[in-house]
């Protein structure tokens, strides 16, 4: 186990994390993003009044990997805030897996046997496009408000309930003070057995994982599972690899989650590199998500056929542990849907 050279009550008072300064650093403006990828600056975007609900956010380190001058780089057009967001399709709406008819006080969504879900924060590193909680009302439902009191005494209560789930947003977007304290409080909790932290910060920002974060998790008697977020293969360069080296020393579970995107990870080809690399990682597939139908994103939906079609010549050219597996989330089912191909 590995245990932090610099406890976080000997960090100056002073201390400004590395991941802190990364976020403030990043690209909130269309205009610095194309500049900084050489690209075209009349390159089509959403307009401005739609914009602002949802704006552009994307940490520089992020912005490195993408190809510069290359406007379909897998990595920008998860990013890039299109016109296409505005277009109404029938079948896409604002709640597109049921999160709010489930929602309850302290942002605690209860929708699986023996596990609850909390919207730690509606903070995220970078916004991605497709984002099926881009629309959610973060403002009234933070289970990180009032010392995260709430959500405890519900989970607290309910002696089913054996893995909490950290959401968002995303949970690492909160500092460690206030992450340790749902951690504390959870520890005198003797049914909760497990912690899932959901996340895409060590894949946006891997200074995210620190001394701070890691001393935490040492010392938690709760069985630790990392959900990440990547869905392609460029997103893994090698800051991201080093990051999670100590997570995996701290004997988390790595999982990784994707989402099916159209012209981003379609094909065959980029499905198995990002399985690949994954495991270069120590991070195993987990689900392959079908897309989430929120409103505005319909652009980038891959039809269930072709899902599958993937799936097939996927399972032949990986090994078995290394296959995610297909799923969708249906509103009002108890757990998500698992699709055979």
């Amino acid at each position: 186990m590995i245990t932090p050279t610099l406890s976080p009550d000997q960090l100056p008072a002073d201390h400004t994390p590395l991941w802190q300064r990364a976020l403030r650093d990043a690209f909130t403006r269309t205009d610095a993003l194309l500049a900084y990828l050489q690209l075209d600056p009349g390159l089509p975007q959403l307009d401005a009044a739609r914009a602002r609900a949802f704006p552009l956010r994307v940490p520089r380190g992020f912005a490195q990997r993408m190809r510069k001058g290359d406007p379909d780089d897998p990595l920008f057009l998860q990013v890039w805030p299109r016109p296409a967001e505005a277009e109404s399709v029938a079948g896409f709406g604002l709640d597109a897996v049921g999160d709010l008819h489930k929602l309850r006080d302290g942002g605690l969504i209860h929708k699986y046997q023996g596990r609850i879900l909390i919207v730690a924060t509606g903070a995220c590193a970078v916004h991605c496009r497709y984002c099926f909680r881009q629309h959610f009302p973060y403002a009234d439902h933070l289970g990180a408000r009032d010392h995260w009191r709430s959500a405890v005494q519900v989970i607290a209560s309910d002696t089913s309930i054996r893995e909490v789930i950290l959401s968002g947003g995303d949970p690492l977007s909160l500092n460690d003070d206030k992450l340790g304290e749902f951690i504390d409080a959870l520890e005198a909790i003797p049914h909760v057995q497990r912690l899932r932290i959901h996340t895409r910060q060590p894949i946006l920002l891997p200074e995210r994982i620190d001394m701070r974060l890691l001393g935490w998790l040492a010392r938690s008697r709760l069985q630790k599972v990392m959900v990440l977020h990547a869905n392609h293969p460029a997103e893994l360069d090698a800051s991201v690899a080093t990051a999670l080296k100590p997570l995996q020393a701290l004997g988390v579970l790595l999982l990784n989650q994707s989402v099916l995107l159209r012209k981003i990870n379609d094909d065959a080809e980029t499905l198995v590199a990002l399985s690949e690399r994954l495991c270069e990682c120590g991070v195993l597939p987990y689900y392959l998500h079908l897309l989430d139908r929120v409103q505005g994103v319909a652009h980038f939906e891959v039809d269930e056929v072709q899902a599958r079609t993937l799936m097939r010549q996927i399972n032949a050219r990986l090994p078995g542990y290394l296959v995610p597996r297909l799923a969708r989330e249906e509103p009002g089912k108890p757990s998500k849907t698992l699709l055979s191909w």
